[in-house]
């Protein structure tokens, strides 16, 4: 007990100084997507192992084919279990930067939110596990219990090399569970265990048709127009109730039971709210499911972008040489990436017209996941938030994907604490991208509560 008290005092005692030590990491712009930002993502990486050799935790920098990795290690006892701590130190690209209040490298407070792109995901998340390690060792001296600490840098472009790196440090990695905050809160004051992941595959198709860009009025009706096909492509996949067409595509998905569904109706969850927050006047999609079934259990298609033909100012009558869409598909558990892409790729080749030649490229994909509720740690996190946030946490899902996680449970066998510190309006991928200070602090309690938690199982 008297441990935890000093704990209290100095993250009382030191709240702006993490405040400040985040802005500094936000500061760097480190997008992984963009290869002029090579310089921003080594500088990201070291300010994370000048962290942890403040605290006197043995650190490295490891090299990948790709951007590196930052791998920590404090070991205090064989007897203690053993947390790995996983997050991610690269960010999406700002764009549009036009849609920026203030610019997302120069990180604002404004009515208790700190705005910066990579503020909540995943900079501000996964500070505060760094920072709740702080205050135990700037004070104890010493942390509960044993910690490894895995930051990389390309989650946002898919992790291209971190499974062969998973498991080429497998006796490195070995660990009792694992622990990420890249998720969020059911809502504002309702923190939230999430139990349940959807999967990705993420695809790009490239059309090409006549040698050049022609004038529609001379050849239109004769030629076929890539954007076009392109557009018909890409509304054959789903219907009008919002059901993928792809044959096959539903084989392996396994229906909700009843008790799934009593559990989600019975989150305190507000529609109208939902609607407010993410600024439209109604809801779509699948058709004979809830909003929160849809969005975290049910798999799902959308169109990530479309270029092709002339989009400038006043007109232009042409007939485009060519036309993209990047799309993708959230999957849930048992649909397996690498079969929807076969089934795809010939869904699609079976209906290109004459005229048109495609290029298809499956860019990423993972499947979805479901954390087992019988996982022991569960507990100790439900003890650990309460002391954070005043309040016991919810049981919910998320629709976004945490790759990593089935790689973690495939390749270490090790279940996953996903401890979610933001909102669904943080605008994570979007400008004005945000983190609740109040949430950030309440993060860094529940971390710190956590590691002792832990080591009590």
């Amino acid at each position: 007990m008297e441990k935890l008290l000093q704990i209290e005092e100095y993250l009382e005692a030191n709240k702006e100084t993490f405040e400040s030590q985040l802005i500094e990491l936000l500061k760097i712009p480190s997008v992984s997507a963009d290869s002029s930002f090579k310089t921003s993502m080594l500088e990201a990486a070291n300010w994370i192992m000048h962290c942890f050799e403040a605290m006197k935790i043995p650190a490295e920098l490891i090299p990948t084919e790709g951007h590196p990795i930052v791998l920590a290690e404090y070991h205090r006892d064989d007897s203690l279990p053993t947390v790995l701590v996983y997050g991610h130190y690269d960010v999406q690209p700002a764009d549009p930067l036009d849609l920026w209040i203030s610019k997302p490298f120069e990180p604002t407070v404004r009515d208790g939110n700190l705005y910066a792109r990579g503020a909540t995901d995943d900079k501000g998340q996964m500070f505060t596990h760094l920072a709740s390690s702080q205050a135990w060792m700037n004070t104890v001296g010493e942390l509960p219990c044993n910690i490894k600490y895995l930051i990389e840098g390309e989650e946002e472009i898919g992790s291209a090399h971190l499974e062969d790196f998973i498991e080429a440090h497998r006796e490195r990695l070995k660990a009792d569970v694992v622990v990420i905050s890249d998720t969020c809160q059911l809502g504002p004051d309702q923190p939230a265990i999430t139990v349940g992941l959807r999967g990705i595959s993420y695809f790009e198709i490239f059309l090409q048709g006549p040698k050049q860009d022609l004038h529609s009025g001379s050849f239109g009706g004769a030629v076929t127009n890539p954007v076009n096909t392109l557009t018909q492509l890409l509304s054959s996949i789903i219907n009008k109730e919002g059901q993928v067409q792809i044959p096959g595509f539903y084989d392996a998905v396994e229906s909700l039971t009843e008790e799934e569904r009593e559990q989600f109706s019975g989150l305190p969850f507000d529609e109208e709210n939902f609607k407010e927050q993410v600024g439209v006047d109604g809801l779509s999609g699948e058709k004979g499911f809830t909003t929160n079934e849809r969005r975290w259990a049910r798999p799902s298609f959308d169109i990530n972008g479309v270029t092709g033909g002339y989009a400038g100012e006043g007109a232009k009558t042409v007939l485009p040489a060519k036309a993209n869409a990047k799309f993708s598909f959230r999957l849930v558990p048992k649909q397996d990436p690498k079969q929807i892409a076969i089934d795809l790729e010939k869904y699609l080749r079976d209906q290109l017209p004459p005229g048109i030649k495609m290029e298809f490229k499956a860019m990423h994909g993972s499947p979805g996941v479901v954390v087992p509720q019988t996982n022991p740690y569960l507990q100790a996190a439900v003890t650990a938030i309460e002391q954070g946030f005043g309040k016991t946490p919810y049981f919910i899902r998320e629709g976004g994907s945490i790759p990593v996680v089935t790689t973690f449970y495939e390749s270490l066998g090790l279940n996953t604490l996903l401890l979610g510190w933001g909102l669904n309006d943080d605008n994570t991928h979007s400008p004005n991208e945000k983190f609740h200070l109040a949430d950030f602090h309440r993060g860094i309690r529940s971390s710190a509560y956590l590691w002792q938690a832990i080591r009590e199982i």
